[in-house]
């Protein structure tokens, strides 16, 4: 708070100095986020208005964009004219995705106003005519390969992808702007592709896939369809202005390098899908420390009481959790309850008890689009909605109450592979916190009376880059102590609040200077005073529990956070994995003031360790038994010494169906359980080995991370809460 204080005073002494009052820096401000929003609903006459007005028709915002990017991106060709005749830049480039309005154009399809802008001088560069290529805009291509100065390489790797796609004319527009002493074609026998062929993957997490085709070999990556490699020796390949060179030893390819103009990066070949079975170890490393089990076993209870149980661990050791079932062949399901709606959140558990949350479309429930994918766009749902909290009884399934907290239209929108109901409920044995995002927040006693709600007001939570694209309200209420903590990272005016647990009376309100976060709060309950710790996009930092006074801030972190932080053997682990960094932070309990690393440094007085790429997007990392494994979206999983920060394996959990990878891991004895969206539970040994041990099919998608108490293992699928295991009547409760 105070840090917020001084900046505020000094942008004010700046303004003074400069002779503008703060009023009209802020009215500028407001003038040009309406002249963006303007341009990206297309509306005509107030573009013009504004810009008649004297607003800066190249205005960027933070990340560079200019409303001339926005009318691009969403296809206004009015708007683009206009702004085009008033001086807007055409080869104006954002600073986080380095795409010009030309790019956002032919990506989104809107060929009128790329070749508009084409006509008023945007060149373009490779990766706009490749695009142009692989959606098959013939006048486009044409356009570009008249005004852009398109090297040959570009057009020769454009070329063999537009033959693939069998576009006979733009094969033929390609052909006449090569030169033939540039078209070389090298002929590798088709054994030798064949030995190429297999998944690699990079220390990172980067997997590529290769495989023959048509006597040619190509690449795909994960996010991406395959694609022509050209050969230029039988071991060499290029692709655009990208090399990759495959490797060997004692006569069998071991990696492929790729190498660009920033440098290259080796992909090793990853081994077959071995069989569910223990293999013999490979890492022979001490078995954990007597601590080490110790902090494990105090973070397992048989209450499940916050998402990922107690302390955001996941850990619920001594608990009696299933290994393995088949809820498609009916085996080793205790049972299977309908719930009605849509909703993220996860499951949890007080006793012989069941809190769950949705949110029912009267209109009946769009699915999930599960998957590998990038889209941004929305799910705009204005029909009557009804916010619903239910208790079901732990060992039968069967429904004890359901509450509806709040009936409307949603305030805002959803991503598709979100819901209105994202955020997992909290309890303490007497209290039952439930939050709806923008609907509010609420409290009840576990028979469901309704004790007290707090309006929080629109929680706008979206892309950072637009923030007209919104995604969806996650993070979830914590407990500590009687009060209930709640961090609200959104679009303008980011807080973190505690509420008394009893009456809903706000105890302290700090702001926080964040986009838009998905990430839930922790609590570390040091010797020398709890802290809340949070993740952020800006900064991850550390709160005093009682105050919220802000204790420790960190920078270098993803543009996205999601990642919920957690607390292990004397560490604060921070994670997130969007772009541009993907860090790994390991953090004493001593920190305090600005531990941010220095340019280079993975480790200061504040910081054990850190990586800054391997942090995992949207699961959370989970500790357990002295190691830290992340597991990325895509699958690829990496395990690291909890303590020193060491990379000790990296494997792939894409196998027997399982694709990606939303929901968190969880742990018990000695086993983790990594729940895939296309329903695959995979079962694996905790420890230095990579050891499968079992393959666990649910039937239906699955992005909730399950719970585990009394003897059950708690999985929310898309339309049913699933019991796997046999209800432990004999565990005491905590």
């Amino acid at each position: 708070m105070r840090m917020h204080l001084k900046i505020g005073l000094l942008m004010l002494l700046v303004s003074i100095i400069s002779g503008l009052s703060w009023s009209a820096l802020l009215s500028a401000e407001l003038v040009e986020n309406e002249f963006w929003t303007a341009a990206k609903n297309g509306d005509v006459e107030r573009v013009g208005k504004l810009l008649d007005q004297g607003v800066d028709v190249n205005a960027p915002s933070r990340y560079g964009a200019t409303a001339l990017s926005y009318a691009c991106q969403r296809g206004h060709l009015e708007v683009v004219r206009v702004l085009l005749e008033a001086g807007a830049n055409p080869q104006v480039q954002d600073s986080f995705y380095q795409a010009t309005p030309l790019t956002w154009a032919i990506g989104d399809g809107h060929v009128q106003i790329a070749l508009l802008l084409i006509q008023h001088g945007a060149t373009g560069t490779g990766d706009t005519l490749r695009s142009a290529v692989s959606s098959g805009f013939l006048k486009i291509v044409r356009a570009l390969l008249e005004v852009g100065d398109v090297d040959q390489e570009t057009i020769l790797s454009c070329r063999d992808s537009a033959r693939d796609r069998n576009q006979v004319a733009i094969v033929k527009l390609l052909e006449k702007s090569l030169d033939a002493a540039n078209d070389i074609r090298v002929q590798v026998p088709l054994e030798i592709l064949q030995s190429l062929a297999g998944t690699y993957c990079s220390e990172q997490g980067v997997e590529y896939t290769v495989d023959v085709r048509k006597d040619t070999l190509r690449i795909a990556s994960l996010y991406g369809a395959p694609v022509r490699l050209r050969a230029t020796g039988p071991f060499q390949y290029k692709l655009f202005h990208t090399t990759y060179s495959f490797k060997s030893s004692d006569g069998q390819i071991t990696h492929l390098e790729r190498r660009t103009e920033s440098g290259s990066v080796v992909f090793h070949r990853s081994q077959a899908e071995p069989d569910p079975a223990p293999a013999a170890p490979k890492n022979p490393r001490p078995a954990a420390s007597a601590h080490i089990i110790q902090d494990d076993l105090a973070a397992s209870s048989s209450h499940w009481p916050q998402f990922r149980g107690t302390g955001a661990r996941g850990i619920a050791d001594q608990q009696g959790a299933p290994a393995q079932w088949d809820a498609v062949a009916g085996t080793g399901i205790c049972w299977k309850t309908p719930i009605p709606g849509l909703a993220l959140s996860c499951p949890i558990v007080w006793e012989d008890r069941v809190f769950l949350t949705t949110a029912v479309n009267e209109q009946g429930n769009a699915a999930l689009r599960t998957g590998l994918y990038g889209d941004v766009a929305s799910v705009d749902e204005d029909s009557l909605h009804a916010w619903r909290v239910l208790c079901l009884d732990l060992r039968t399934g069967e429904i004890e109450w359901d509450r509806t907290a709040h009936e409307g239209v949603p305030r805002q929108k959803r991503h598709s592979k979100a819901s209105h109901a994202n955020s997992t409920p909290a309890t303490d044995g007497e209290h039952l916190v439930a939050l709806f995002g923008s609907e509010g927040l609420y409290c009840y006693d576990l028979q469901g009376q309704l004790l007290w709600k707090k309006d929080l007001g629109s929680l706008d939570s979206g892309w950072f880059y637009d923030r007209e694209y919104q995604w969806g309200f996650a993070s979830s209420p914590v407990i500590f102590e009687k009060t209930v903590i709640v961090q609200c990272d959104i679009q303008d005016q980011s807080f973190i609040a505690a509420f008394d647990i009893e009456t809903g009376t706000e105890l302290w309100r700090t702001d926080r200077d964040e986009i838009p976060t998905w990430s839930t709060p922790c609590i570390w309950n040091r010797d020398r005073g709890p802290l809340v710790i949070t993740n952020g996009s800006h900064f991850a930092r550390a709160y005093n529990a009682h105050t919220g006074e802000e204790v420790w801030r960190l920078s270098g972190h993803s543009e996205i956070a999601v990642p919920t932080p957690l607390v292990a053997y004397n560490f604060a682990y921070v994670t997130s994995g969007y772009r541009h960094i993907k860090p790994i932070y390991a953090i004493h309990g001593s920190a305090r003031g600005d531990i941010s690393l220095a340019d280079n440094a993975t480790n200061n007085e504040h910081i054990a360790w850190s990586h800054d790429q391997g942090g995992p997007y949207l699961p959370c990392a989970i500790v357990y038994r002295g190691y830290l494994y992340t597991c990325k979206n895509s699958g690829i999983l990496s395990c690291y010494d909890a303590l020193t920060g060491e990379r000790v394996y990296q494997q792939r959990l894409r196998r027997s169906g399982a694709r990606s990878f939303t929901a968190s891991p969880v742990a018990a004895d000695d086993k983790l359980f990594f729940t895939s969206e296309q329903g695959k539970v995979l079962v694996l040994q905790a420890g230095p080995d990579f050891k499968l041990l079992h393959v666990n099919p649910v039937d239906e998608s699955c992005l909730a991370t399950p719970a585990i108490a009394r003897g059950l293992f708690l999985l929310r699928g898309e339309q049913h809460l699933y019991a796997f295991g046999k209800p432990d009547r004999n565990t005491s409760s905590d």
